[in-house]
């Protein structure tokens, strides 16, 4: 796919970077420098959606050359796994993407080592390191892509927005998760600012305004890259209930046991008939949820029509971002590329 013609780039760049910042842990602690290996192979792989999305905001602007704004773009997937480490550790997640989560990983490294004290506070503690780490380490890749200072400045503003918007939507995500829910807008309300603004709106942005000042192209990728974003993540929570785990790299139904008051689960509760209300108060984030309650739970919400209103606004969303796509100034090899993304985005398998 030509839209993601640039990971092999972005996987080169974070490596050489952690390669370097290896030679500083390492300096300090060979112990310190443990925390390299497990970045690494965290970030792996991947599709690098926020890096491309970015991409194409800049040379849908008009953005010249290649190394620099590929370094810069390259910096969002270190906030990415910033947010996928602390979010694991949130969510008492085991695996991601079918590997131990990193706050298991220091559990197993603290187990194998047979050290004092209590191994799961140890893998929290380790986890919540190495992802502010990420998080400095993304501020330290864009500051040193080599973008030009003036456009740097617009773009660290951009960032520094996105960063705020990021950290306060996983609070509203946890803070949801543990009132028991509310409303269909504050759900979402949480996977605007949780997910969709960081993942597409804001990556584009931060590329337009790497490459020029100019209103009107931030807002034509603002009409195009919310709604898209919204779509993502309704995606997502589709697919954390119905994935396939070898799809997701997730157990199945893992979002049931840990309760995520997704758009999808409370159209289900608004939905639900009394019998149906029953199952889900009996098993939705039931932590040692069965087989068995997670096929109940997943008949429930299909039964209550939860799963094909998702669907179809997941549809609804699509469609207005092509559309806002193409009425926009963006250049037409940004537009093709986009479009291919939306998809790539979207249109993931259960």
């Amino acid at each position: 796919m030509e839209s993601l013609k640039i990971r092999p780039q972005v996987q080169e760049n974070i490596d050489n970077f952690l390669n370097e910042q290896k030679l500083i842990l390492d300096n300090v602690s060979p112990a310190a420098g443990q925390m390299i290996n497990f970045a690494k192979d965290f970030l792996s792989g991947g599709k690098r959606l926020r890096a491309a999305f970015c991409y194409w905001g800049y040379k849908g602007s008009g953005g010249a050359g290649e190394t620099e704004i590929l370094y810069a773009a390259s910096a969002l997937e270190f906030l990415q796994g910033c947010a996928l480490v602390h979010d694991d550790v949130m969510d008492a997640s085991d695996t991601r993407r079918g590997k131990p989560s990193i706050h298991k990983r220091f559990e197993h490294l603290h187990q194998a080592g047979k050290w004092a004290g209590g191994e799961e506070l140890f893998g929290i503690g380790g986890a919540v390191l190495l992802g502010d780490l990420m998080l400095s380490w993304a501020d330290q890749m864009l500051l040193t892509s080599g973008i030009d200072e003036v456009a740097l400045r617009r773009g660290k503003n951009l960032y520094d927005l996105m960063r705020t918007e990021l950290m306060a939507g996983q609070y509203l995500d946890l803070y949801s998760q543990a009132k028991g829910g509310g409303s269909i807008e504050e759900a979402l309300n949480v996977i605007r600012f949780k997910s969709a603004k960081y993942t597409i709106e804001r990556p584009l942005h931060l590329g337009c305004n790497l490459a020029v000042a100019d209103a009107e192209l931030i807002q034509s990728f603002t009409d195009y890259g919310l709604p898209l974003g919204e779509a993502f993540q309704l995606r997502d929570d589709i697919l954390g209930v119905f994935g396939d785990p070898e799809e997701t790299g997730k157990p199945a139904g893992d979002d049931l046991r840990e309760g995520k008051r997704t758009v999808l689960i409370e159209l289900a509760f608004k939905g639900a008939t009394k019998p149906q209300m029953m199952i889900l108060d009996e098993l939705f984030a039931k932590a040692d949820l069965s087989p068995t309650g997670v096929n109940q739970l997943r008949e429930v919400i299909q039964a209550t029509g939860a799963l094909e209103k998702v669907e179809s606004l997941i549809n609804q969303l699509f469609e207005q971002s092509q559309s806002a796509l193409a009425v926009s100034s963006i250049t037409a090899e940004a537009k093709t590329a986009l479009s291919e993304l939306a998809v790539a985005a979207t249109s993931r398998r259960l």
